[in-house]
């Protein structure tokens, strides 16, 4: 094992950090072996099967193609839970974890809300929401359906109940349901800064849930309080993440469409980044 830990470490060395090639290092091994980062140094010697081997190859040549480690691997964490992903669904982010820790300390514990996410991806928020309130009705929406094969998948996994639906918010059909709750992370980053965005990010994450058109970035968000206005139930909230950039923008947007008691919010990193709003 020793010899595939170097192996890993000379084979990444100048297309990542340091630090980087010592996690990867970690997640690889521990992948393959089973063992936590413990076991693995103290199990040094173990000697790799055939089989591990090709597997660990297999792993280290998608790193050097620039591909996430959470793609390589096949899951990702999310809220102390695993969650697989692939190329259908963006690889969750601790922003939307102080998304879902938001709703939470706005909910009372045992609530009976139904909960809809729109634009579910992985279904890391809906499938937390449903954890976090076990007697809420958590429905998820997306327009992908290998992503809604992904969510399906990541609730049976956790053993959790959500109900998926295949929908396209830019293209409202009605719906019979009324909501406590809305949240959506929609896709929210322009075209024009694709230049911005890290190639590991833009080579193989999904466009459709990451970009908008540069003359109207703010459609999803517009889009989803249209739909909030007629199905959210009375005094019902509605909780969106948002591009640091616009955040003064989606509060006005909100006001004008008489959502009360808008409230913007920073992450960890000091970005705006989480919009909450009541219907009147």
């Amino acid at each position: 094992m020793q010899r595939a830990i170097e192996h890993i470490k000379a084979e990444l060395n100048g297309l990542y950090p340091e630090t980087e090639i010592r996690s990867f290092t970690n997640m690889l091994i521990s992948e393959i072996t089973g063992f936590t980062r413990t076991e693995i140094i103290v199990n040094k010697n173990t000697k790799f099967s055939e089989e591990q081997v090709v597997l660990l190859q297999t792993f280290v040549e998608k790193l050097k193609k620039n591909i996430p480690i959470q793609y390589v691997l096949g899951k990702s964490y999310f809220m102390d839970m695993q969650f697989q992903v692939n190329d259908a669904v963006l690889i969750p982010r601790p922003e939307t974890e102080e998304l879902v820790e938001w709703i939470a300390n706005s909910i009372p514990a045992n609530s009976k809300s139904s909960v809809l996410d729109i634009g579910t991806g992985s279904g890391c928020i809906a499938i937390s929401v449903k954890s976090i309130f076990t007697n809420a009705y958590v429905t998820a929406y997306d327009i992908s359906e290998k992503a809604l094969a992904v969510a399906t998948k990541n609730a049976e996994f956790n053993n959790l109940t959500v109900r998926f639906e295949l929908f396209d918010i830019l293209n409202q059909q009605d719906t019979y349901q009324l909501w406590d709750v809305i949240v959506s992370n929609p896709p929210y980053i322009p075209e024009k800064e694709k230049t911005e965005i890290l190639a590991n990010v833009l080579e193989n994450e999904p466009h459709l849930a990451l970009f908008v058109p540069d003359n109207d970035p703010l459609i999803f968000y517009r889009k989803i309080a249209q739909f909030s206005q007629k199905y959210l139930s009375k005094s019902g909230w509605l909780f969106f993440e948002i591009h640091r950039d616009w955040g003064l923008q989606t509060v006005d947007l909100l006001l004008d469409m008489d959502f009360v008691d808008v409230e913007l919010r920073k992450d960890l990193s000091g970005n705006d980044r989480m919009i909450k709003a009541r219907k009147a």
